[in-house]
């Protein structure tokens, strides 16, 4: 083998390695594959997740400082999974201007007594953006609001329906 397959050689595991190392990282920061076994969930935690099976949160959202009427919003959620400490994993479809992608979407989660509130501050969502948002969940409704970067913002509302 001469010096130069060698070198390529060495490269090529080089790069190898490297794409192994961030598909790693990333399936780890995105939380893929983490569960947490529902038999070591509370109450409420169980209760949340069976109440968020197969839902569609159907509302509007509105822009901050914007003449346009609040416009609709929808989020189809084929489940909700206890990821780690206070990480939830919500398996959602979403369809929102133009764009059309289910996705396992990891996002830190509080509860404020009985009532979950998502709270995301500066959050990256591979290929959607950076995200700052409440919103919390209680009965058969939502409501929050969201910021995009440093650009858009405004309020989210509407109801949990099978």
């Amino acid at each position: 083998m001469t010096a130069v397959s060698r070198l390529f050689a060495a490269v090529g595991l080089l790069l190898v390695a490297l794409i192994a190392f961030g598909a790693g990282w990333l399936s780890g920061r995105a939380g893929l594959g983490m569960s947490v076994p529902t038999s070591s969930l509370d109450q409420r935690e169980r209760t949340f997740m069976a109440r968020m099976q197969d839902v569609v949160l159907e509302g509007s959202f509105a822009t901050d400082g914007s003449d346009t009427p609040p416009r609709p919003d929808r989020y189809e959620i084929a489940a909700v999974e206890k990821a780690g400490d206070n990480l939830w994993r919500f398996h959602a479809h979403l369809v929102h201007e133009g764009m059309d992608a289910t996705l396992p979407i990891v996002v830190p989660m509080q509860w404020i007594g009985d009532t979950p509130v998502i709270m995301l501050t500066d959050y990256s969502i591979p290929s959607l953006g950076t995200f700052t948002a409440r919103v919390l969940f209680y009965g058969d409704r939502y409501a929050g609001t969201w910021q995009h970067g440093d650009g858009l913002g405004g309020q989210l509302w509407g109801t949990i329906r099978r």
